[in-house]
């Protein structure tokens, strides 16, 4: 898989507007901007630029986040840049945010209605949808933000909820934040007495915090979250001290989990056991459970994965949303359809059409291009290149065009070698579709579905979906790998109680 991009799309909490100047509600028009280095384990990797302009009632926050990301030995810049228009209260007018990759652009606009509700239209490998959507009630955006955050400072010790739209995921996320108090901190331009405030991000599965560190007009002057399970730190300094050099970051080295024995291929094409350990105790359930892999959580962050070859019936069926198109499965355009129709064939068995859809997909990609960012399945319908994502992308549309209900599986795989590393697990993707009363996987990039294949979350194609098992990988550690006989000595399926496992979280469920 790529380097992955889903963790930087959670680095906009970091950046709130710049503070208000003191006498911008006196003036119709006011203009300022803030600069930010971005350090990962205290390498510089990035920089942002937060402008904020007053016209009137009305704030308009733009943040431009650059980033340089190395992706086998290239390097590729990541870019964000999204733009909120608020009144000065705080109340949403409308929001963008452009995400760009390599060649690979996204965005999506949306505008609160006169009726409230909220129009979205996002765009995509040259494809646009439009929807209309009820706006959370209460959520707010970064001028909102701020001024919640800043009404907090004189209350040390206080929690409160704040509920705050994340236009990368297009939903509101429920913050709880916790006022920790004044702090010294040191800064590029010296030690500055700021307040430090904690947000916890918490989902059905784990949770995520964000500490940042305000001045006394709730700007935030430092930020940090762990991605790949390492620090990353936003520090406001000069656009001098912002712009200077950065060092690459190679994603997918950071991602690699070590395999402790080789796996044969006789071994992946059977029944495998990992003990594996999370270091991140904020993970609640780090795997899912699917038709193919069974959890069992051991306790004080131990997992035993279990992962085979069509023994489990265990997942709920799909949805509507399964078989319907999103910005990223675009499996209603004429394109994806063709290819559908073409590589379907005359078979009326959902489980041969799925077999000739991923042969097909598996040929049709001319080149592993390995810089491509985060394409859609339009996109790779028509450039004919990117791995496994892109891979997994088109084969979940063209299954989706043919009325099958599939979904996008992010998780690792194991490989003899990759690059310079030997007997790693590398992060990867992969689809699941309802074949036959069960979730079965697919895998066109590896032409073959296998017991090398650890899943750790499933969703609709959307890269947001994949923060959640990104951020595990700098976490997990897998100590030992085990065959079937290995773990259960001559015990069958039907006779062993804890081969069926348990409480992951469920792939049919997502």
């Amino acid at each position: 898989m790529r380097s992955r991009i889903a963790p930087l799309l959670l680095v906009p909490l970091l950046c709130l507007a710049p503070s208000p100047t003191r006498a911008d509600t006196n003036v119709a028009s006011s203009a300022n901007t803030t600069w930010m280095t971005v350090l990962l384990n205290g390498r510089k990797v990035g920089h942002e630029e937060i402008q904020r302009e007053q016209h009137d009632d009305t704030v308009i926050t733009t943040q431009t986040l650059v980033m340089d990301i190395e992706r086998n030995h290239k390097r590729v810049p990541y870019i964000n840049v999204s733009r909120n228009v608020e009144m000065t209260d705080g109340l949403p007018v409308s929001f963008s945010m452009t995400t760009t990759m390599s060649a690979t652009e996204t965005k999506v606009d949306g505008t609160r209605m006169a009726d409230g509700k909220l129009e979205l239209i996002s765009t995509s490998g040259g494809s646009t949808r439009r929807s209309v959507t009820e706006w959370p009630m209460g959520a707010v955006l970064v001028e909102g933000e701020r001024r919640a955050m800043q009404a907090a400072i004189a209350y040390p010790g206080k929690r409160y909820h704040l509920l705050v739209y994340n236009q990368a995921s297009q939903e509101a996320m429920d913050l709880v934040v916790e006022v920790i108090g004044n702090e010294r901190v040191d800064m590029p331009d010296g030690v500055q007495t700021l307040n430090h405030q904690r947000e916890t991000l918490r989902g059905i599965n784990s949770e995520q915090s964000v500490d940042v560190w305000l001045d006394a007009q709730g700007n935030i002057r430092k930020g940090s979250l762990s991605m790949l399970g390492r620090p990353l730190d936003m520090i406001a300094c000069s656009e001098t001290c912002a712009a200077a050099p950065t060092q690459s970051l190679d994603m997918m080295y950071s991602a690699m989990v070590d395999s402790p024995r080789s796996i044969t291929p006789e071994m992946l094409a059977d029944f495998l056991s990992y003990r594996v350990r999370v270091t991140n105790k904020a993970i609640a359930k780090p795997f899912i459970a699917t038709d193919e892999q069974s959890v069992i959580d051991l306790g004080n962050g131990e997992w035993q994965i279990n992962v085979y070859r069509g023994l489990i019936d265990a997942q709920s069926p799909p949805t509507s949303a399964d078989t319907q198109p999103n910005a990223w499965l675009q499996s209603d355009t004429p394109e994806i359809k063709e290819l559908a129709a073409l590589a379907a064939g005359n078979t009326v068995s959902k489980l041969h059409m799925m077999g000739n859809l991923n042969s097909f997909v598996s040929r049709y990609l001319r080149q592993i291009g390995l810089d491509i960012g985060y394409a859609s399945a339009l996109e790779v319908a028509r450039d004919r290149r990117g791995n496994c994502a892109e891979f997994a992308v088109l084969l979940a549309a063209m299954a989706r065009a043919q009325n099958i209900p599939a979904r996008v599986v992010v998780g690792m795989l194991y490989t003899d070698h990759y690059d310079t590393k030997i007997r790693v697990f590398v992060p990867h993707a992969w689809v699941v579709a309802w074949v036959g009363g069960r979730w079965r996987s697919f895998d066109p990039a590896a032409l073959h579905f296998d017991s090398g294949h650890i899943a750790l979350d499933v969703g609709d194609g959307n890269p947001w979906h994949f923060f959640n098992a990104t951020n595990e990988f700098g976490s997990i550690e897998i100590s030992a790998v085990h065959t079937y006989d290995e773990t259960y000595g001559g015990l069958s399926p039907a006779n062993s109680s804890i081969i069926g496992g348990g409480g992951g979280r469920g792939g049919g469920s997502r």
